[in-house]
């Protein structure tokens, strides 16, 4: 595995500019429409979370995006309140072979987390951040601030565009990756093959998932 930075653009050739504005479009007026129908779910959610465990209604997450900008984004809480102060004790159950980290059965979900987290439903508020311009909804998954900072240059590659809510490895093998560098390729793959077409193909994909529950 090479740890070169490599000087990676989306695919599209002389017409590429065009094609990214055209993609900006769809995410705006996708996210603006989900936002509005999805409005009375959004609220019923907020109050599930806020009555079932203790702590905020949304997560915060602290991302970095495209070419190592830092912003916030945000989820509807899933896990307990202390869930970053306990990912230390958890350290030596990581399935995940990298600077991110992944674990199956994660006792820190709380009942309606494991909910919220089989149908993505964790994941509406994150079209706020795509209306603003931080997301696309197709795209490699922002890294959290700790996890870019233990980066290879190779790893950095994934942040030459702008992040997305969902990409190829989400709906191709998302519960079978276990090494970082793995789904680095993938999403390196997405960027080097990029079309609109890939895209409206991933968020068919992804809305295949969502419906199956098996979470994106």
């Amino acid at each position: 595995m090479t740890d070169t930075l490599e000087p990676l653009v989306f695919a599209g050739g002389r017409d590429v500019r065009t094609q990214l504005a055209i993609k900006r479009a769809i995410d705006i007026v996708l996210s603006g429409l989900g936002l509005v129908f999805l409005s009375p779910a959004l609220l019923l959610i907020m109050l599930l979370v806020k009555t079932t465990s203790r702590g905020d209604v949304f997560y915060t997450c602290h991302w970095v995006g495209q070419g190592g900008r830092r912003f916030d984004g945000y989820k509807f809480r899933t896990m307990v309140a202390d869930a970053d102060v306990q990912e230390a004790a958890l350290q030596h159950l990581n399935e995940m072979e990298g600077p991110a980290f992944k674990l199956t059965n994660d006792p820190r979900i709380t009942p309606l987390g494991h909910v919220l987290r089989k149908y993505s439903l964790d994941e509406l508020p994150q079209l706020w951040s795509v209306l603003k311009g931080d997301l696309s909804l197709v795209g490699p998954r922002p890294p959290r601030v700790h996890e870019y900072e233990q980066f290879t240059a190779f790893q950095r590659q994934k942040l030459t565009v702008q992040p997305g809510i969902t990409c190829l490895w989400q709906v191709e093998g998302r519960h079978r990756i276990n090494n970082y560098d793995d789904w680095v390729e993938r999403d390196l793959e997405y960027i080097r093959t990029w079309s609109l077409g890939l895209d409206l193909m991933i968020l068919a994909k992804t809305a295949g998932v969502v419906i199956k529950g098996t979470g994106i």
